[in-house]
């Protein structure tokens, strides 16, 4: 792209935007400074902007984005087949297994979930469709970095933050490298309580009908019910019957 082709305006205010989290659901105009490494008086003029718009509140101190924010999602959810075409299946496998179900896409080193189907609630989180995680701990965000190149992988881990989340969670490059090439090499991934005590999780890709990774597909079960040795033995199946009824339907 060339540089005049780049609004650096557009950018600075999506920037504002993602600052907004389940954590920080308020911010002030300095607290956005620093989140975006802005300047005080850009972050200013963007958040006062979306005021204006109406995709934020501002109470004197603190901004908070407004509902109006969900159109932006709403249109990539209404504009892509994906999610829509995935859920009825999802529904399917959930009653069949009595447990949650999910789809989710990568983007960089997060996953986005795009469908799920809930039966009960096994993280403290409230996952729904937009709902974010950290690929490197998930089974479903695994499972796509274990799709790409070795190097793009490679290149995903290094630009992430790897906290451990449990004392289960794996941070070290390198044996997660020596796990994705694992998964690449069996075509699922299970995590172990790795990122919330509790929870044991399945996934595996979701390929298009020109055989390209495209999504993944998993099944979360408390893991005082099921243990991550028993995950693949009862799920396995199940999933890959869900992708293979799938890949003739996408593109």
């Amino acid at each position: 792209m060339r540089e005049t082709d780049f609004v650096s305006g557009f950018a600075r205010g999506l920037k504002v935007i993602e600052a907004f989290g389940e954590t920080t659901p308020k911010l002030t105009i300095a607290e956005v400074a620093r989140a975006t490494e802005l300047d005080r008086a850009t972050a200013r003029r963007c958040l006062l902007t979306l005021a204006e718009l109406g995709y934020a509140d501002h109470d004197g101190k603190f901004f908070a984005l407004t509902p109006k924010i969900l159109r932006l999602g709403h249109a990539y959810l209404s504009a892509t087949p994906l999610p829509h075409i995935v859920q009825p299946f999802l529904d399917k496998l959930s009653e069949e297994v009595h447990q949650s179900a999910s789809a989710s896409v990568l983007d960089g080193t997060e996953i986005v979930y795009i469908a799920r189907a809930s039966q009960k609630r096994v993280m403290s989180i409230n996952l729904m469709p937009g709902s974010r995680l950290p690929a490197y701990c998930a089974s479903m965000g695994r499972v796509l970095l274990a799709a790409l190149p070795e190097e793009e992988a490679r290149e995903l881990l290094g630009k992430t933050v790897l906290k451990a989340f449990t004392p289960n969670t794996k941070t070290n490059p390198a044996e997660l490298m020596q796990e994705l090439a694992r998964i690449r090499s069996e075509g699922f991934a299970v995590i172990d309580q790795e990122l919330e005590l509790g929870l044991c999780s399945i996934a595996v890709p979701l390929t298009n009908d020109r055989g390209r990774v495209i999504a993944a597909l998993n099944i979360g079960a408390p893991a005082a019910q099921v243990s991550a040795g028993e995950m693949a033995e009862r799920y396995l199946q199940p999933l890959k019957t869900v992708a293979k009824s799938l890949k003739p339907m996408l593109r």
